[in-house]
């Protein structure tokens, strides 16, 4: 095979331009361009740039890819390298480096031309038929590709996934299956339809003609399978929402570094109240790092700000061991460095084997709940970076998306009311089977965490030490916080009500108002009809629970306030944000803003108590089953209220809820129905909400975990 070879005065082309080599020093090139550019380049990379290329020249020499040979069929393998004797001995008068010529072929007696019509009539003896122009072909071959040019170009040509099918009638295919992505699944027969159309379309009728109908599945099956163009519409949109090649998987290498946040129905049929059953919703934190399931929620139904923001709270905090846990469950018993811990964090005494992680970034989607201001205000009071996933995109988030299914395998399908993960998988009447109410079912997720996820064996998991050891996350997670360090981070109760949703309103001679509901206290008396330099209203930030509407805190100078609504006491039962908007929708307007509030919360208490004795609309049932059992759920975590904690007016104690109540607990309001869309109603004017009215999460008592997690 030919090297490349320069000499001066060669044109060549270099850099996109034509230049004339001028001289050759040691190894530089002097090169001269067409508008008197002058050029000094190493040779070793003149020869080496891809653009390089002398004008009139022999193409550049290419190694040739000898690899390729193992992948042809072993006859056709055997046919180049006999030709590649053929050749060697036409050249060179030996089939074989340093062989001895045989007659006919000896360069010292014989010419090229000679050797070459020799080869041609001696395979053309064998019965190959070959010519003089195949030899000096062959040889032409071998000088620029080497054994591999000598290989039949017929075996190597790529094969067609369609064979001879109208390319017209491939697009056709291709456009419509495009087309079918987001659609609902139909037939084969359907789609040759559409097809049928598309080319009428396009090409005019009777013009491209669509292949027989079993010749047409067979070029649709070549077409798609594999690339997510059939299947069912779940797997058609699962392989669309795949982010675009190459993929880059996450990597985590400390606790809390990447935490990913999502939630989903889980599929077991839950007992709420009145026999009410329905399917709670799960959301999780999953530190990616360790595995671990750093907080989860199970709710009646939706998810809000409240939650995602709670969970939030919840990593940085010990799971306390429960009553009736097998002491094998503990912190202390697992394969973490307790002693060590212990001394940088009290609150680990006591604690159940559930890692506590400081999230550094948390991934979302694209969900209203995740990307809602409140979320990103605790986001940034606690450090924590957000980064939201493309939309519609599971797979940019595969590690929870992964968790959730395994915990549908090792935890749903093996407690009663279990619904299959589709309807297809599906029991006859399984609200029937159902046996566990929310706090059960709470209570028995939370155990299985500790001893069914937390404890076990992780594939993905493996000590830096011992690759080929896998561990369990509770285990990872005592590897890494040995290398990264743990910093605990207790929060007071004015950090979990900044983790409430916000907004900004002006406060009037009746207070603060809004969706129609009046809060007042003397501790607002110094902010009313406050204007500012430029004559627009004062607003005061206040935060609000979804699941406690009886209550508001208002940021003063002097901190966090709370602040009562003014019909607080005429409502006996707990009652949501949802459930006031359920009223609004009912309760039509006849009078005046204030007797109107009047009347919105006796027929809200007339509902709650209605829905109670059972008397009720199904809705109405619903509303109040999902209410009590949301109530419920949180009752064996409530704790007294500080003595020392700040009322507005005694509020606290108005509602029987504060440290002189009789039973020294506070009592927190429930989970509802989602957000219906009913309007707010009438604000005060120029009030500013962060999103727009709440949708339902978990019931946060910033009194009640603030308690829990400081001692």
């Amino acid at each position: 095979m030919n090297g490349i070879v320069l000499a001066v005065g060669d044109r060549v082309r270099w850099d996109g331009r034509a230049w004339t080599l001028a001289a050759l020093e040691d190894a530089r090139a002097r090169l001269l361009g067409e508008a008197g550019a002058i050029a000094t380049v190493l040779l070793s990379h003149l020869l080496t740039d891809p653009g390089f290329q002398v004008v009139g020249g022999p193409p550049q020499v290419t190694v040739a890819p000898a690899g390729l040979l193992n992948t042809l069929p072993e006859q056709v393998r055997a046919q180049a390298l006999a030709w590649e004797r053929h050749v060697r001995e036409v050249e060179s008068g030996a089939a074989v480096p340093g062989g001895v010529p045989r007659a006919g072929y000896d360069p010292a007696v014989t010419t090229l031309a000679q050797r070459e019509a020799a080869k041609a009539a001696e395979l053309s003896a064998a019965g190959a038929a070959v010519s003089v122009t195949t030899v000096r072909r062959m040889r032409a071959r071998y000088r620029e590709q080497g054994v591999w040019g000598l290989v039949d170009r017929r075996t190597t040509r790529p094969a067609s996934a369609v064979g001879r099918a109208d390319q017209r009638v491939v697009e056709g295919v291709v456009a419509v299956l495009g087309r079918q992505r987001d659609r609902s699944t139909g037939t084969l027969t359907r789609l040759r339809d559409q097809v049928r159309w598309h080319l009428e379309e396009v090409h005019g009728p009777g013009v491209v003609a669509v292949p027989p109908a079993s010749t047409f599945n067979r070029l649709v099956h070549a077409l798609a399978d594999g690339q997510g163009l059939l299947g069912s519409a779940a797997q058609r949109h699962s392989h669309g929402s795949r982010p675009a090649a190459p993929f880059r998987p996450t990597v985590a290498l400390r606790p809390g570094e990447v935490v990913m946040m999502d939630s989903t129905p889980l599929d077991v049929m839950a007992v709420l109240a009145d026999g009410v059953t329905g399917r709670p919703e799960l959301t999780i934190a999953l530190d990616v790092a360790t595995r671990s399931v750093c907080a989860a929620v199970l709710r009646p139904a939706g998810t809000s700000t409240v939650d995602a923001a709670v969970l939030l709270a919840e990593m940085v905090a010990p799971m306390r061991m429960r009553p009736g846990w097998d002491a094998a469950l503990a912190l202390q018993r697992s394969a973490v460095p307790y002693q060590g811990l212990l001394s940088l964090d009290e609150r680990l005494a006591g604690a159940a084997a559930r890692p506590v992680i400081v999230p550094e970034t948390v991934v979302v989607d694209q969900g209203k709940v995740f990307v809602s201001s409140s979320f990103l205000g605790a986001c940034e009071s606690l450090g924590v970076s957000l980064q939201p996933v493309p939309p519609a995109n599971g797979p940019a988030k595969g590690a929870v998306e992964r968790t959730f299914r395994s915990i549908n395998h090792r935890f749903c399908q093996y407690v009663a009311g279990y619904t299959g993960s589709s309807a297809a998988e599906r029991g006859r009447r399984v609200q029937d089977e159902a046996r566990w109410t929310l706090p059960q079912l709470q209570e028995l997720f939370d155990e299985w965490l500790v001893a069914g996820w937390h404890a076990r064996k992780h594939s993905a998991l493996r000590h830096p030490l011992l690759p080929h050891l896998p561990l369990s996350p509770i285990e990872m997670w005592g590897a890494l916080v040995g290398i990264a360090g743990y910093v605990p981070l207790p929060l007071a109760w004015e950090n979990h009500i900044e983790l409430l949703p916000v907004r900004w309103q002006p406060v009037s001679d009746y207070g603060i108002r809004f969706n129609y509901r009046t809060y007042d206290s003397t501790v607002l008396n110094g902010h009313r009809r406050g204007r500012t330099s430029a004559g627009a209203a004062v607003q005061l930030e206040v935060h609000h629970n979804p699941y406690d509407p009886a209550r508001i805190w208002v940021r003063l100078p002097g901190g966090f306030t709370e602040v009562p609504w003014i019909h607080a006491t005429q409502v006996s039962m707990p009652f949501t944000d949802s459930t006031w908007r359920h009223i609004l929708s009912t309760v039509p307007r006849t009078t005046d803003r204030d007797a109107h509030e009047v009347a919105l919360a006796r027929a809200l208490d007339t509902l709650l108590r209605r829905a109670g004795a059972g008397t009720a609309t199904r809705r109405e049932r619903t509303i109040a089953a999902r209410a009590a059992a949301a109530a419920s759920l949180d009752l064996d975590r409530l704790v007294p209220v500080p003595a020392d904690t700040a009322t507005a007016d005694g509020a606290l104690e108005q509602r029987g809820e504060g440290p002189d109540a009789a039973d020294g607990q506070r009592f927190q309001a429930p989970e509802d129905l989602a957000d219906d869309g009913f309007d707010e109603g009438e604000d005060e004017e120029g009030c500013v909400s962060d999103s727009g009215p709440p949708r339902p999460s978990h019931v946060l008592n910033p009194y009640q975990e603030a308690q829990q997690w400081l001692h």
